[in-house]
């Protein structure tokens, strides 16, 4: 798709709007697998780590979660560099195959009472292959979907990548909401956990087929380019590299205190049955994964700038008072409403996530500034949400952990409210 003109035909259009499918349908089970393995971790935590208390066990597997994060900024150097070089289609197949790889390894590793230390050992080496793998896959799809967006209707568009992103968590938790009404808590933590993981490797091979059929958004004059992929290339726009580690350090972090994280906070700190906490988390990302189309369409209103300001204010002003609520919560109806006031504030950011870095680098460095710049803050902040909020429950400081989430969104509004509206002046702007 390289069309040099913004008129676009009914088959044109059709065509970019099969390629958003195509596209989102790896992004959904790319984060499917990731995500399952958060959500099964009440389960699966006594199989690896049998020794200590439920948040000394939890606290080991949120260090592997935040471990398989530590290989995004080695997976966003590493697919978008080949994203800018050999194409975007190209990146995105590598990506979901090698997640679908990590799935089939944790679908099948014994327990620490079959092989001792080296089953904790395998579930990590896996989550590194995992976190390689979605640390390309955040940047090359989230280039991809901006560049064959509707110019006019980038936001909206765009958006469907945290439809796929939220997606990909939905279905997580509906397989263990499923399988929690079918077996036991005992067979569950016997051998039941496993399933999500098998589920999640044989449709990776669907993704894998759908996206053979992509269009490429690249040229080869584009990909043969000295600075193509290239650090160096991409460092000189230093100045958005470090816009977007500034908005997302933020971003992220909030996003994984309300998602994944927020099934555990139910449970462990609010008191909540598991199934109970997995029946509101299940409904509230329903309506969160609804609203992002609704928050993209305003963004092309309003503008990616002033989307993110109002992120950056809601956010500093109501994680503080929406955790204590919520910490405090004894009716589910209650919990989901909370959750879903949070989730609203965090899609003034999610819902544009990918094209307002998109916006801010050129085609030749677009993956790799995305993938890299992103990966890192996320890395950083963003996998270690869990981590932070289990060590300081442990410590006996858990209002800390609110106190932090607000500081880091405050930074990401400052940033924003610095920021020129890459909507109106990105990069972009220009491209079909």
């Amino acid at each position: 798709m390289t069309d040099t003109t913004t008129v676009f035909t009914p088959s044109d259009t059709r065509r970019r709007i099969f390629a958003i499918v195509g596209a989102s349908s790896g992004n959904l089970v790319e984060w499917f697998d990731f995500y399952v393995y958060s959500f099964c971790a009440l389960y699966f935590a006594p199989a690896f780590f049998p020794k200590g208390d439920t948040t000394a066990q939890l606290l080991n597997t949120a260090g592997v979660f935040a471990a398989g994060f530590l290989m995004r900024p080695i997976g966003g150097w590493f697919f978008g560099r080949l994203a800018d070089k050999r194409g975007r289609r190209f990146a995105m197949m590598v990506s979901v195959f090698m997640m679908c790889g990590g799935s089939l390894v944790i679908a099948v590793v014994p327990t620490y009472a079959q092989i001792g230390a080296l089953a904790p050992l395998l579930l990590l080496v896996a989550r590194l292959f995992q976190g390689l793998s979605v640390g390309g896959e955040y940047g090359t799809s989230a280039t991809y979907m901006s560049e064959v967006a509707l110019q006019g209707r980038r936001g909206f568009f765009a958006s469907f990548q945290y439809v796929t992103l939220i997606g990909g968590q939905l279905f997580a938790l509906l397989v263990l909401v499923i399988l929690q009404q079918v077996l036991t808590t005992e067979e569950l933590k016997a051998w039941g956990w496993r399933i999500p993981f098998v589920v999640g490797a044989l449709s990776a091979l669907v993704a894998l087929y759908l996206r053979r059929s992509l269009d490429e958004t690249t040229t080869a004059e584009m990909r043969q380019r000295k600075e193509a992929g290239t650090l160096r290339g991409m460092w000189q726009h230093k100045g958005a590299f470090f816009t977007v580690l500034g908005f997302t350090a933020g971003g992220s972090l909030i996003f994984y205190t309300f998602t994944t994280y927020m099934q555990k906070y139910l449970v462990n700190t609010a008191g909540m049955h598991a199934k109970t906490a997995s029946n509101v988390m299940t409904a509230a990302l329903f309506v969160y994964m609804v609203m992002q189309p609704l928050f993209g369409a305003l963004s092309d209103r309003i503008g990616r700038r002033n989307s993110m300001l109002l992120f950056g204010f809601f956010a500093t002003i109501g994680t503080v008072p929406l955790l204590h609520a919520l910490k405090d919560v004894t009716s589910p109806v209650a919990a989901f409403a909370l959750v879903v006031t949070a989730l609203a504030i965090v899609s003034f950011y999610t819902s544009i996530s990918g094209l307002i870095k998109a916006e801010m680098f050129p085609p030749e460095v677009r993956a790799l500034g995305v993938g890299l710049s992103y990966a890192v803050a996320n890395a950083i902040f963003g996998g270690s949400a869990e981590y932070v909020a289990l060590w300081l429950k442990q410590a006996g400081s858990e209002s800390s952990f609110y106190w932090y989430v607000t500081a880091m969104c405050a930074i990401a509004g400052l940033v924003s409210f610095r920021m020129r509206d890459p909507s109106k002046v990105g990069y972009l702007r220009n491209e079909p």
